[in-house]
């Protein structure tokens, strides 16, 4: 199981791009001086600290629970995990695409994406036996849930995605920080990955193959659920 980390903020580079984004904004809400600009980076940085505590404390949840799915069951129901803290630069290019101020607290109040994890299984069934056993836990509060999995999306996106909250003990305060997962099986994330090469890094030929994906979308689909039907005939 792979995780990915972050590495930590480098608060005198943030201030120097908090400065300058602050200078650039189109619609500043407020004139800010040297200090405040200090005090804001700080925000940030302690914002990201908060968010990557968050992101340790649901990958040990998940490293735990898949440990002791193998130990009751002779099976690891995740493949691997990625995570990661949105940076600093798409932060705020989420904060002015909203037309929000910049700023940690707002940020905070209005992104639940900030900290994201993503969860490969190795079938469909062990998606939904993840968020159950996540979900039992009485540290953790479940905010949101789409199910793109049994509604793919119309270009053929599937996946589970719920965001929950988890409670982060640190050295004077417990922070309550939102974390989105993202649940899919290994071909739902093979697809997803292709998708978004192709919509982001070759622009000019993504609608000459959006059937053709959407049709492997749908015999990914068949696939997995003949292997699954295998894997229960075998095992059950």
């Amino acid at each position: 199981m792979y995780i990915k980390r972050n590495a930590s903020s480098d608060l005198e580079n943030l201030k120097k791009e908090f400065q300058e984004i602050s200078n650039d904004y189109k619609k500043p809400i407020k004139t800010i001086g040297p200090q405040e600009v200090y005090e804001e980076v700080f925000n940030f940085a302690k914002l990201n600290n908060v968010y990557s505590a968050a992101l340790k404390e649901i990958s040990t949840k998940l490293d735990i629970i898949d440990s002791d799915f193998q130990h009751m069951y002779k099976h690891n129901p995740i493949h691997h995990i990625e995570s990661r803290v949105k940076d600093f630069h798409s932060l705020i290019k989420k904060l002015k695409h909203r037309n929000l101020e910049i700023s940690a607290e707002i940020a905070r109040d209005n992104i639940t994406d900030i900290a994201g994890i993503r969860v490969i299984c190795n079938r469909i069934e062990d998606i939904y036996a993840i968020e159950n056993l996540l979900l039992k836990q009485e540290d953790i509060n479940l905010l949101k849930r789409k199910d793109y999995i049994k509604n793919p999306k119309e270009n053929g996106y599937r996946s589970l995605h719920i965001i929950i909250t988890v409670p982060v003990f640190l050295t004077d305060s417990v922070e309550v920080a939102p974390v989105e997962i993202q649940i899919r099986t290994i071909g739902m994330d093979m697809w997803a990955s292709l998708e978004h090469d192709l919509r982001y890094k070759n622009k000019d030929n993504t609608e000459k193959f959006k059937k053709e994906l959407k049709q492997c979308s749908i015999d990914i689909e068949n696939v997995e659920k003949k292997m699954q039907s295998i894997h229960s005939e075998i095992f059950d």
